[in-house]
């Protein structure tokens, strides 16, 4: 891809990986570590069978299989939204009866070709949620209000969804 004028990509160093190396269209791949979510002390989410999506300029998005999921307070939203990659994602709400979160969370019930392997996967966002635990490490949330990438020291930017990167 090429970079929007004005970006200089970040080096990454030993170990990590530049945004800017990723593909468009977005790839899915396996994860390796362990992926935990926490909302108000509790487990929601915990598996070891994870994939993250890779998307030039994005922080991954990691999805996590509906059976390493604990459902019980996460509801169906009424929101919807299309990408032009993966297809419809639907919304997740969370309501423990104390604490209320919309949108936390998104899927892809029926992905389109190519990105099947995310079909019965849930992803969260990590600034939504109290913790987001890639290995052992707490991510970050990805700039801006609308992607939902998890921002670790595994990776370097500069990430789309700040302030200036509307056009990337």
């Amino acid at each position: 891809m090429r970079l929007p004028p004005g970006v200089t990509p970040d080096t990454p160093g030993p170990g990590q990986e530049s945004v800017w190396d990723y593909p468009r269209p977005p790839r899915v791949e396996p994860v390796p570590e362990r992926i935990r979510v926490v909302v108000n002390g509790r487990t929601l989410a915990d598996s070891t069978r994870a994939l993250r999506v890779l998307e030039t300029a994005g922080a991954p998005v990691y999805f996590v299989p509906r059976h390493d999921v604990d459902l019980t307070h996460l509801r169906e939203a009424a929101r919807t939204t299309f990408c032009e990659w993966k297809g419809t994602a639907g919304y997740l709400d969370y309501d423990d009866g104390q604490r209320h979160i919309a949108h936390i969370g998104w899927s892809y019930p029926s992905p389109s070709p190519g990105y099947e392997a995310i079909a019965g996967h849930i992803a969260f966002y990590a600034g939504k949620v109290d913790e987001a635990w890639l290995a052992d490490e707490l991510a970050t949330p990805q700039p801006g209000r609308y992607y939902g990438g998890w921002v670790t020291s595994g990776i370097v930017g500069p990430f789309k969804g700040g302030p200036g990167s509307e056009t990337w």
